[in-house]
């Protein structure tokens, strides 16, 4: 399957081509034809399989052959945090760059005043998160009587960041009339419910079952008292097989009291989170896609739409609370065919959370005991209760070879444990 026999136009061909794809993605050959024949379309995929470019494309080849009727928006694309808005808007510019197709993107959390400047200039493709585009609505300063298209996506996320009334206001203010695309990696009770409510005879487009993490991930768990985590981040970073790195923490707090513990021991690390202002979080991200700073340490809100190429290793120093959260986590690494390496601090306290995410995504996730000065060893998997998850694997699966693997740590490379952390 090529981009050619999706029949796209020619400048969206050169647009991807310089971009250097070679292949669509599954989610791209089974979403394109679909949405370029007018589909409601309800696509269930995980971050990294390429979605953006599933709808993009396709609506910019839409817009292109259809003429103007206003001023105002005829493509409106919510998404539930400022960092993915920013990058579904920069990627309808990257494949774009060869059609007369505007976009513009809008979200809390800076001045309202150039957004407002954009929209009554004109825009054809509005991407925008829910809060600051009601406010703008609010205000008059946008109209979405012009939408003829819809596109949510991260529905699962929107929902648990508390948008679902807002989304539920923005879709009552676009045309019923519509084309309507919803992509999610997950389909919990709620976002099944809110999916049936919106779209109409939807093709249904599921490139892997829902919750299920990427296959070319290589997944770890190393069994560590709380107090040991900080130690044991370090010691593992101390090994230049892990060249990009992603470090999840489950509060803002954590995020800034990881950061100073590893700048202090010497390495190049970033916080980026809801308390920091937009133009910190945008530095912050740019120095980790350049290279100048090798960790970024995120919360999970904070992560949304953290979409860099070659990130080696994902890190839970905490491991969420919602095993759903952990596929989203892990899906940074492992991007548009590449391989990557997930590696997860687990506690005392989170041992239920690992239990969850295993029947959630019904693998058996690598164990790697640590061992202390002493004699002494934290709880490992052989102290959990009997809890096995539905279909649980005997172990992890090897990915098939694709590109250029990361290595694993010295620490999990041909043992399952590795000796006493440095105090």
């Amino acid at each position: 399957m090529t981009f050619q026999s999706l029949h796209l136009i020619d400048p969206l061909l050169r647009a991807v081509a310089a971009e250097g794809y070679l292949e669509p993605t599954p989610i791209q050959e089974q979403a394109i034809p679909l949405v370029l024949g007018a589909r409601d379309v309800c696509g269930i995929a995980q971050t990294g399989t390429g979605k953006t470019a599933a709808f993009a494309l396709p609506i910019l080849q839409l817009l292109s052959s259809r003429p103007r009727k206003s001023r105002g928006p005829r493509v409106l694309v919510l998404a539930p945090t400022r960092e993915l808005a920013s990058q579904i808007a920069e990627s309808f510019s990257t494949y774009g760059k060869n059609v007369a197709v505007t976009n513009a993107v809008i979200f809390g959390g800076v001045g309202q005043d150039p957004q407002v400047r954009a929209l009554r200039a004109g825009v054809d493709v509005l991407v925008a998160t829910p809060g600051r585009l009601l406010d703008l609505l609010g205000q008059q300063h946008v109209s979405l009587g012009g939408v003829e298209i819809l596109v949510l996506d991260e529905a699962d996320r929107m929902l648990d960041m508390g948008f679902i009334h807002d989304v539920k206001r923005l879709i009552a203010a676009v045309p019923t009339a519509r084309q309507t695309l919803f992509f999610s990696a997950t389909m919990p009770a709620e976002v099944v419910a809110l999916s049936r409510s919106i779209l109409k005879n939807p093709a249904r487009v599921e490139v892997t079952p829902p919750a299920t993490t990427v296959e070319r991930i290589e997944q770890y768990v190393f069994f560590v008292e709380k107090a040991d985590k900080p130690r044991l981040l370090a010691h593992l970073l101390r090994d230049p097989a892990l060249s990009r790195v992603l470090v999840f923490t489950r509060t803002k707090h954590g995020a800034n009291k990881v950061v100073k513990g590893l700048v202090r021991d010497g390495f190049t690390a970033e916080p980026i989170h809801g308390n920091k202002s937009q133009a910190a979080r945008e530095r912050a991200l740019a120095g980790f896609k350049d290279g100048s700073t090798r960790i970024l340490v995120a919360t999970d809100i904070a992560a949304r739409g953290i979409d860099v190429e070659d990130i080696s290793h994902v890190m839970n120093f905490d491991l969420p609370n919602i095993p759903e959260t952990y596929v989203h986590r892990i899906g940074r690494t492992a991007r548009a065919g590449s391989a990557g390496i997930a590696l997860s601090f687990c506690d005392t306290e989170e041992r239920t959370f690992l239990r969850d995410i295993e029947r959630l995504t019904r693998r058996t996730i690598h164990r790697v005991e640590v061992h202390h000065p002493g004699g002494h060893r934290p709880a490992s998997a052989a102290d959990e209760p009997a809890s096995p998850p539905p279909q649980r694997q005997a172990t992890h699966r090897s990915a098939p070879a694709h590109g250029n693997r990361p290595a694993a740590p010295a620490a999990v490379r041909g043992r399952r444990s590795f000796g006493a952390i440095r105090r």
